[in-house]
């Protein structure tokens, strides 16, 4: 096709190309805006999981990234976002075996280490979550020792103090790890003794965990506590104190008994101002507590 008049058809259909290819690229631009206002959004990045927007259970993969995130990133902010983030998903069960599978414990364990005070207590926190799975138990273990001495060094009544209460409590439900405490119980004695009133009841749910198992008894019993220990038994954790007195005198027959020094818990369960304590519970506003009083009194 030659001259002017062949050179105008060409030109012709080119445009007509042109203009099809502009309406199929605005047909699929369109589309796709259309398809991410139906919910086909690219999938969040690890640190858009952590900003408080997001609500759902996060997936293996979704948690995976979280972790990474948590492992390779130094910033502070992040870190104790991410903390949380991994903490809330651990109360599921399904997420708690996800995150042992990834490899998570040891990467949220590290964090207990953490000079920042505010990132060590959402560790703990993530942790205390995650121990709820007995498998997971058999890992968190290892950090038994270091958060001991974190609860018994550090500052009293403090957000870690409380943190680290919780997470051995979790640790000592069953008899498996309780050992592992069996030369702190001087120590948790005194922060019994010193502690806030949510100190003390966190205090006193551990030692209820120790007491129920008679191979701790021993070492309870031989525990040096100070005297104003009886005076839990005009408190509002009388029937807390109450639970730990009956496991330690019912259970505590021991094979071969041992010699107490004076000053020990066993000295003052068995003195006479922890019986007249005792009886006077009898008239106690709580009838659960009047309950334990009946079948405590006849032992005295």
């Amino acid at each position: 096709m030659g001259g002017p008049r062949g050179a105008g058809w060409v030109a012709a259909g080119l445009l007509l190309r042109a203009g099809a290819c502009c309406c199929i690229y605005r047909l699929t631009r369109g589309r796709r805006r259309d398809d991410g206002e139906l919910g086909m959004r690219p999938s969040k990045s690890a640190e858009d999981l952590t900003d408080g927007s997001y609500d759902n259970v996060l997936n293996a993969a979704q948690l995976q990234k979280l972790l990474y995130l948590l492992e390779s990133t130094e910033d502070p902010v992040i870190i104790e976002r991410a903390l949380i983030t991994l903490g809330n998903n651990a109360a599921f069960s399904v997420n708690q075996a996800i995150i042992r599978e990834l490899g998570g414990i040891p990467i949220v364990g590290n964090k207990i280490n953490h000079s920042n005070q505010s990132i060590k207590e959402k560790a703990l926190n993530a942790l205390n979550n995650l121990s709820v799975n007995v498998e997971n138990q058999i890992k968190i273990k290892i950090y038994i020792n270091q958060v001991c001495e974190d609860v018994f060094s550090g500052p009293l009544n403090s957000a870690v103090q409380l943190a680290g209460l919780r997470l051995l409590t979790n640790m000592t439900v069953t008899n498996d790890h309780q050992h592992m405490l069996h030369s702190y119980i001087t120590d948790l004695f005194q922060v019994l003794l010193t502690g806030n009133g949510n100190t003390k009841v966190q205090v006193l749910k551990l030692l209820l965990n120790l007491s129920e198992n008679p191979a701790m008894t021993e070492g309870l019993l031989h525990a040096q506590v100070d005297s104003s220990f009886l005076s839990l038994y005009d408190s509002h954790v009388a029937k807390e104190i109450l639970n730990i007195n009956n496991c330690l005198k019912t259970e505590g027959h021991l094979a071969v008994q041992p010699t107490f020094t004076e000053g020990s818990l066993f000295f003052l369960l068995h003195g006479e101002e922890c019986a007249q304590k005792i009886k006077a519970l009898v008239n106690h506003h709580d009838a659960e507590v009047k309950e334990k009083i009946l079948t405590i009194i006849p032992k005295i």
